[in-house]
């Protein structure tokens, strides 16, 4: 399923999010910086991506980790999956997070998250007394572990 998404670069240097393979889910989205960033142990800094994205009434875009960056470098998004609204149109930035105990450099045009985007469901909530009986109940964290 593909959905139209408008795009802006911000930048010169900004580059439009890429797939990596036919069917992967995320796009890539690389750092646009006017030079290097350090990310110290256990820091966060704001990267940007030089875009701005207008997504389609009903979609929002879910900014994850990249898999390797996380499992080679131990930098991931800070707020483990950013949300970006579809009345968002700002530039779209990612809180990178260096959970390692070395200091990590991102570089201009890396990858440094990915993008899914997805349809979402506005709920209308309503207020009850009651909610229905289940099995499990109010059985919490760890309830359905045998």
């Amino acid at each position: 399923m593909q959905a139209k998404v408008k795009i802006k670069k911000l930048s010169e240097k900004a580059r439009i999010p890429s797939y990596g393979s036919a069917f992967a889910a995320g796009a890539d989205l690389y750092a646009v910086c006017a030079a290097p960033v350090a990310i110290a142990p256990h820091q966060t800094v704001m990267v940007h991506t030089g875009i701005a994205l207008e997504l389609p009434v009903g979609y929002a875009g879910l900014v994850y980790a990249r898999s390797g960056l996380a499992a080679k470098r131990n930098l991931a998004p800070a707020n483990k999956v950013g949300v970006v609204d579809c009345d968002y149109r700002g530039e779209i930035m990612v809180a990178l997070h260096n959970h390692g105990e070395q200091e990590q450099v991102i570089e201009e045009g890396e990858r440094i998250a990915q993008l899914v985007i997805t349809p979402y469901i506005t709920a209308r909530f309503e207020e009850v007394e009651a909610l229905s009986d289940t099995d499990r109940g109010v059985g919490g964290f760890g309830s359905t572990d045998k």
